[in-house]
């Protein structure tokens, strides 16, 4: 099920080389190419377009939760909601269904209600997001997670780091788990919509040990991140490279398994050198990388969430300048921050 590998030395650091740096990288390196969209075929189009009518119907309305469901609790779309159902969106939702229609269009909807429910459904808090940085900012001052450089595939890169986990478990947790997927998602590049963890679970010595810590969720905790993760983000996960894997953490992964989807098992690695997929520049030094990279929560966490808000802005302002509709292309939503100095035709988006 789970085979362990001889870990391989990474290369020691050569002082020259190496770039210091405390905030997250803002634009995909030049010299990382976006991979090529494979084409629909005929059958996969009539699919798509018969998910993109439904949610295009100016009547659909959608549950408030995900659980509790009633005819009192059902709400129109809003606007940011719209930009949320994007082509590529649809498409994800399609493959992780296997091109069942009822299956998609069921799904995208339940996701739609456990966004308004869990707080996220607004694309950022500036539009009325109840998860906001300060909520869950705490979590994040020993750097436990970091959004920090692109793999080959031009996906960015979110540290996992379960050895520098600093509060106790709680619902916040899984908040701030969130946050962090929502701010990957706002770093990604025009085309690619996929996301790399890199989970070390190597000890920190210098977080201070916490009552009721662990660096090992309970059970009923990684249940309820894994149901996250495969029901509300279907086809995001692009890479999970995993290392410094202790044996407590190999009987976790063992426990979950049976929970985890099969093509995201296909996506895991275990203890292979960082370097075999990220680029040295983009790749911090502590797994034979560039980038000296240290976290000071005062520097990085600012800068990450004005960073994120900046490139979300820019988002929802072309997302209004091409007609405020379902089904746009990410390609054109998200385009260059350069875009915005040109005005954008407000027109549809083929799909």
């Amino acid at each position: 099920m789970f085979k362990r590998f001889s870990k391989k030395k990474e290369a020691p650091e050569d002082p020259k080389n190496l770039i210091n740096i405390d905030k997250p990288i803002k634009e995909l390196p030049a010299s990382i190419a976006i991979p090529k969209e494979k084409p629909l075929t005929g059958e996969q189009q009539k699919m798509y377009d018969e998910v993109l009518k439904h949610f295009s119907n100016p009547d659909l309305k959608v549950y408030t939760s995900e659980k509790n469901k009633s005819e009192d609790d059902l709400k129109p779309l809003e606007e940011e909601e719209k930009a949320w159902l994007t082509r590529e969106c649809f498409l994800r939702y399609l493959r992780a269904t296997k091109w069942v229609l009822k299956d998609c269009i069921d799904r995208i909807t339940m996701t739609l209600a456990w966004r308004r429910e869990f707080g996220i459904s607004h694309l950022g808090e500036e539009h009325g997001d109840k998860i906001t940085a300060d909520l869950v900012a705490v979590e994040n001052e020993s750097g436990k997670q970091v959004i920090l450089g692109y793999e080959n595939d031009a996906r960015p890169i979110l540290y996992l780091k379960p050895g520098r986990q600093n509060t106790k478990t709680s619902h916040r947790q899984v908040q701030h788990l969130v946050f962090m997927l929502e701010r990957v998602i706002d770093f990604m590049p025009a085309g690619q919509d996929s996301l790399a963890l890199l989970i070390d679970f190597k000890d920190y010595p210098d977080v201070p040990k916490v009552p009721g810590n662990s660096k090992i969720p309970p059970i009923g905790v990684g249940k309820e991140v894994l149901h996250i993760l495969q029901t509300h983000y279907p086809e995001r996960l692009g890479k999970a490279l995993l290392t410094n894997i202790p044996w407590l953490a190999w009987t976790f992964l063992k426990l979950i398994h049976p929970f985890i989807d099969p093509l995201t098992r296909e996506k895991l690695v275990f203890d292979e050198p960082f370097v075999k997929y990220v680029p040295k520049n983009e790749l911090d030094s502590l797994y034979g990388g560039d980038l000296k990279f240290k976290y000071n929560h005062d520097v990085y966490w600012p800068a990450l969430v004005e960073t994120a808000r900046e490139k979300r802005d820019h988002y929802f302002k072309r997302f209004q300048s091409f007609g405020g509709i379902v089904g746009l292309s990410e390609v054109d939503l998200r385009g260059t921050h350069e875009n915005l100095l040109y005005p954008v035709k407000s027109e549809s988006s083929t799909v």
